[in-house]
């Protein structure tokens, strides 16, 4: 039976003889596992960085045999010995030089890629931790590092594109790639008939139109664009609440915002909570239209569970919301970080409801043509046939 190799982009930290990781990683690797046909091996960096969405798990509750790495430690041969094929990190620069030993341990290499250079260099543009100089400085060895990933795209066997800005990027140097959404919306969670037409009767009867977001709280997040936009939005008249789930460095900044302004009753700040318990019934049930300020053209699965909710979208001007706004037609395209456009765009929603509901029913029918298995099965599919090559 075919051996898969994971080498993730994301890390565990190592907390008192257990391993805190990331929610929906966890989620997806089970996925793997129950849709590969054969051993998997997982190769896992042990960091410290936070891990915001996270939960205590041990080695045996991994569905595979796990190596764990230290945060600087290279992967080796050994590492890799007996796999069938290697599925990478193309995000990751310490995994640009597997090709080598893919070719050495005879494996197939496939990276995995969500990130753009563009991406990349406004990451680097946005952190706050950096002088000017230190910007400029990760700017040029961003650039570098482009280079040597796509010399290590060209040495593999396959590559797997996250999303429209991936495929756009990376797409022309294997034609044959997978394209997919690594979303975590199973049919099973996706909103209802009911809860759609619930929903809408409640919308089209007027009341506060009911806007939410979730993730990171961090600049390349555009976190620091929710509270001018609410802000905005109050100036305007617009009768809204808004719902704000998650954590960051960000998250003082809106929670004492919040406090000193005149939006106590309009928004809420909430700590992340469980996605599929307590967060997807929350989208389903108690909101109309999900607000996303992501300055990154990153995939963000927030997009895809969202429209797995039912929800419209009112997202900014990034790589990956505009092509899928386009294709959906699922939501609507704000200027990034101008608040006052937010404004006007939820006013205009507000007093055009129809067009909302409409919307919604298109996001929930792309989210159902996305689900979480059918991706998954695609990318194994994939994997299967490269290992057969």
């Amino acid at each position: 039976m075919p051996v898969l190799v994971l080498a993730p982009s994301v890390h565990v930290i190592a907390e008192e003889g257990r391993l805190r990781a990331d929610d929906k990683f966890l989620s997806g690797l089970q996925r793997h596992a129950e849709v590969w046909e054969g051993p998997i091996r997982i190769l896992l960096r042990t960091d410290t960085a936070p891990l915001p969405f996270s939960r205590l798990v041990t080695k045996s509750d991994f569905p595979g045999e796990v190596h764990l790495l230290r945060a600087d430690e290279p992967i080796r041969a050994s590492h890799l010995a007996g796999a069938d094929v290697v599925l990478a990190s193309g995000d990751r620069h310490d995994q640009m030089e597997l090709a080598p030993l893919c070719a050495l341990t005879g494996a197939r290499l496939v990276y995995a890629i969500e990130y753009t250079l563009p991406t990349r260099l406004r990451t680097a543009a946005l952190d706050p931790q950096r002088s000017a100089l230190q910007r400029m400085k990760s700017a040029a060895w961003v650039l570098n590092e482009e280079r040597r990933r796509r010399r290590a795209f060209r040495a593999a066997a396959g590559l797997q594109f996250n999303g429209y800005p991936a495929y756009e990027a990376y797409g022309p140097l294997d034609p044959q790639g997978c394209f997919y959404f690594d979303g975590r919306m199973s049919r099973d969670v996706m909103a209802t008939e009911d809860e759609m037409r619930n929903r809408a009767e409640r919308f089209m009867a007027g009341g506060p139109i009911r806007l939410m977001t979730s993730g990171r709280l961090e600049p390349i997040k555009g976190a620091q664009d929710l509270m001018p936009a609410a802000r905005a939005m109050l100036s305007a008249g617009v009768d809204f609440t808004l719902d704000i789930y998650g954590a960051g460095t960000l998250a003082p900044r809106i929670a004492a915002e919040i406090a000193t302004g005149a939006l106590q009753d309009r928004v809420r700040l909430h700590d992340p909570v469980d996605f599929q318990s307590r967060l997807v019934p929350h989208m389903r049930r108690h909101a109309d239209v999900f607000l996303s300020c992501h300055r990154q053209g990153d995939p963000s699965c927030s997009y895809l569970e969202a429209m797995g909710c039912g929800l419209a979208v009112v997202g900014t001007a990034n790589e990956m919301w505009l092509p899928m706004a386009a294709n959906t037609n699922a939501g609507w395209v704000v200027p990034m970080g101008q608040p006052e456009a937010v404004a006007k765009c939820i006013m205009q929603l507000a007093a055009q409801r129809d067009r909302v509901t409409a919307a919604a029913k298109r996001s929930l029918c792309f989210a159902r043509a996305h689900d979480f298995e059918g991706e998954f099965a695609r990318r194994m599919e994939h994997l299967a046939d490269i290992s057969r090559q």
